[in-house]
Formats: structure tokens, C-alpha cells, sequence
């Protein structure tokens, strides 16, 4: 076109050809602005090797919309539009997560994406809530894909949240199916994190040890600073000075890695009930002292053995072969699918370039999304998302079960309990102001 033009200019006068230009450049078409996903996770700090595990889930899903040309819109909302990923870096604080939360709000983001770390994603609510009263222009939908404190669902929802993880009591649970049925387990030693999160997983699991495991001793019942903890060795020795043969812990991050390690250094020879011991670190960190000692309760696990979950894992490890980068997660795909699901269920409600976000969340309610033989339903009266869960046990790559391992550490987890999305789900207490 551009030379076609060339030629014209060269023959036409001075008012045909501001005629022709003008009408070559009003009938190129102008691509539709991208639909921005704000990201705001600690992408620095003790725990930036979480959010950058995070940030290559929500990439990798986002690439695969883009491939297939993007959010599918009416013509009056310039048609197919593109996903746009952009991180802000919370840094794993709750002050600058809501730094970040601003800076991406200004930035044209109408979805924020966040998880690691359940007070930050209570921050991140509570802002939200007041800005989308206070600017409905430019309301917000909040995403979260790991943060499980119960609270997010229960007294604190919120109509513009939605959790796509399981919550720490449906982890519990899940854990409890075969820790009910561990009889050689005679005592056990709960550790975590001290905040919200941390504290929300020992008060749960003592409740339910004491209906389902009455006769299973607690031996030690311990909080620690989060990310702070540089040596876990003292924390590590108590656990086995107190005759342990278990621990569970919600810890995540560098909170678990350290915390195995230290374990493994101090000759400890019990389980480790875990909801995050299958990825980070963690399996090569505890190396053949975990063989068949530890679990980790997940929405999905790498060894699910059906061919639409291998394709699914091997898809991925084709687009991040290196071994540091193996942490894949089912719900993040989920998460992004939904949301894709529910803006072009909303298509041509607006003008061009809006989303009504009250319909898009409106749609979220009750939303069904399935993805490589993995199903799950947004419940409505929370936002709480409901789907199955595993549990796996820690073994050699290459025993039966186990085709892959975690990181190229040798070990992978062989799927031992699998929890239909009917039983995993639990009572709530949510009382939803709705818009």
C-alpha cells in the first residue's frame, strides 16, 4: 500500500491527494487493544523463584489463546483481541502489592492475576472492593490461582474474587483421606508459616486429627516467620527430639525447601505430609530419604496416567525444556480459560473496547471449564472453584506409576488417592454483597 501511494503523490494534485491519503490510512483497519492481565506476585525476594514458576504458567496459557487468535468479540468490540501478560512485582509484600495494584490499574489492567500468599491476597481484595465502589469505570476482576487461606471464600469474599485452588481445609482433607487410613502413624508435628495462611492450616488440621485421627498424638504444634528463616536447623532437630513420625506443613517456597533440607541433614526418618512437597525444590532437596515417605495433596499431578494429561505436561515441557522451569499446573491453564470463556460469553453487551465486568463475573458464577481431561466448576455462592485433587507419594522416576520426575531430580509422585470434586467440597460461610 505504502508504495501504491508513492506513486499516486508523484501524478495527483495537492487536494487529491490529501483525498487519497486521508482514505488509505481511515481504511486500514486499527487492531484492537490487547485485554491486559495484570500479574502481581513477589517476583524479587526469598520467594522469586515461586513467582517466576507462576509467571511461566500464566505465559505459556496466555500464548496458547493468542495462537489461536485471541478472545473471539463482536465486531463492535474490534472483534478478536489479544491477551496481554504484565508483571508487577509485589516483592511478597502486602504494601507493595498494593503498589503494584495501583501501577497496573493505571496501566489500562482490568484482570488482576495473584496467589502466592494468602495476606497479600487479602489486601488485594479489600483494595479492590473500595476502588470498584469508588471508580466503576474502571472496575477490577481478582483472579487468584494459590492462595488457600479459607477466609478468601468464607467471610472474606468477594464478588469480584475468584479462587481457582483448592483452600487449605480442602487440602487438609484430602491429606486426611490417607493419613486416616496410615496406621503406622502414631504421632505427628505440625509446622508453618506465621500468618494468615500458615495459621489457618495448623488450626484446621488440629480440628480434623482430632475427628478422623483422635488416636494420633501431636507432638509439636509450631509457627515460624515467613521467608525470614535462613537455618531450619533447630526447628529441624526439635521435630525429631519429639519422636515424630510425620510432619505436616503448608510451608511453600524457600520456607519448605530449607525445611526438608535441615530435616534430611538431622537424620529425621518420618512422612512429611505436605500441600507443596512435589515441586521448588523440595523432592531434590529431600532426594532418596523421601522415597515413599513424602506427600503432597495437588488439583493435579505430572503421573495423572491418562494420554490427555501426558500430552498436556509434555506440551509444556516442550515449551520450557529446562529442568529448573518443570513446574506445571493444571488450575493456572484452568484459570485463564475460564476467564476467556466468560468475556466471549459476554460478547457484544458493550461498545467497542469495553468489558462489562459484572457480566463477565456474572458468567464466571457457575462456570464449567474442562482442559486435557481436567474438569472444574466455579461454585457461585463463593467463587470457590471445585474440582478433583490427588495425593501423591514421593518414589523413583521409572517405579510403576511414576513416567516422570520432578525437575530433573530422579523423583516423581506416584498418584495414590484421587479425590472426586464432590467430596473434596466443603461447606462455606460467605454472605456476598453482590452488584
Amino acid at each position: 500500500m505504502f508504495i501504491l501511494l508513492l506513486r499516486v503523490l508523484k501524478t495527483c494534485s495537492q487536494a487529491l491527494c490529501v483525498l487519497v491519503f486521508s482514505a488509505a490510512v481511515f481504511a486500514a483497519p486499527t487492531p484492537a487493544m490487547p485485554i491486559k492481565l495484570a500479574l502481581v506476585e513477589g517476583l524479587s525476594g526469598p520467594n522469586a523463584n515461586a513467582g517466576e514458576a507462576v509467571y511461566r504458567n500464566l505465559l505459556w496459557a496466555v500464548e496458547r489463546v493468542n495462537a489461536r487468535g485471541g478472545v473471539k468479540l463482536s465486531p463492535s468490540q474490534g472483534g478478536s483481541r489479544l491477551l496481554a501478560l504484565e508483571r508487577f512485582d509485589s516483592k511478597g509484600q502486602s504494601e507493595e502489592a498494593l503498589s503494584a495494584l495501583r501501577s497496573a490499574i493505571d496501566s489500562g489492567a482490568r484482570v488482576v492475576l495473584q496467589g502466592n500468599s494468602s495476606a497479600n491476597a487479602l489486601a488485594l481484595i479489600d483494595a479492590i472492593n473500595k476502588h470498584n465502589e469508588r471508580d466503576p469505570a474502571r472496575r477490577v476482576l481478582f483472579l487468584n490461582y494459590s492462595a488457600v487461606d479459607p477466609a478468601l471464600t468464607n467471610e472474606k469474599c468477594s464478588f469480584w474474587h475468584f479462587r481457582f485452588d483448592a483452600h487449605a481445609d480442602m487440602r487438609i482433607a484430602a491429606l486426611m483421606e490417607v493419613l486416616r487410613e496410615d496406621r503406622a502413624v502414631k504421632s505427628i508435628y505440625l509446622i508453618g508459616q506465621d500468618y494468615s495462611f500458615g495459621q489457618a492450616v495448623l488450626r484446621e488440621a488440629r480440628r480434623q486429627l482430632g475427628a478422623q485421627r483422635p488416636d494420633l498424638q501431636i507432638v509439636g504444634d509450631e509457627l515460624h516467620p515467613m521467608a525470614r528463616i535462613k537455618d531450619f536447623l533447630p526447628y529441624a532437630a526439635k521435630i525429631k527430639a519429639s519422636g515424630a513420625q510425620a510432619v505436616l506443613t503448608g510451608n511453600w517456597g524457600n520456607d519448605l525447601t530449607l525445611l526438608v533440607k535441615a530435616a534430611r541433614d538431622v537424620g529425621f526418618e518420618g512422612k512429611f505430609y505436605t500441600f507443596y512437597g512435589n515441586a521448588l525444590g523440595a523432592p531434590a532437596a529431600i532426594g532418596e530419604a523421601g522415597v515413599g515417605k513424602v506427600l503432597a495433596v495437588a488439583d493435579w499431578l505430572p503421573n495423572v496416567q491418562t494420554p490427555a494429561s501426558e500430552a498436556f505436561y509434555r506440551a509444556f515441557r516442550e515449551r520450557f525444556p529446562h529442568s529448573a522451569d518443570d513446574y506445571v499446573h493444571m488450575r493456572m491453564q484452568l484459570l485463564v480459560e475460564a476467564l476467556v470463556k466468560s468475556i466471549e460469553g459476554v460478547a457484544g453487551q458493550t461498545g467497542k473496547d469495553a468489558i462489562d465486568l459484572i457480566a463477565v463475573a456474572a458468567q464466571l458464577e457457575g462456570l464449567s471449564i474442562e482442559l486435557h481431561g481436567q474438569r472444574g466448576t466455579m461454585r457461585g455462592a463463593d467463587h470457590q472453584f471445585q474440582q478433583p485433587l490427588v495425593v501423591g507419594l514421593m518414589e523413583r522416576q521409572g517405579t510403576p506409576g511414576v513416567k516422570f520426575d520432578v525437575e530433573g531430580s530422579g523423583y516423581g509422585f506416584r498418584v495414590v488417592k484421587t479425590i472426586a470434586a464432590r467430596s473434596a467440597e466443603m461447606p462455606m460461610s460467605c454472605k456476598m454483597q453482590r452488584y
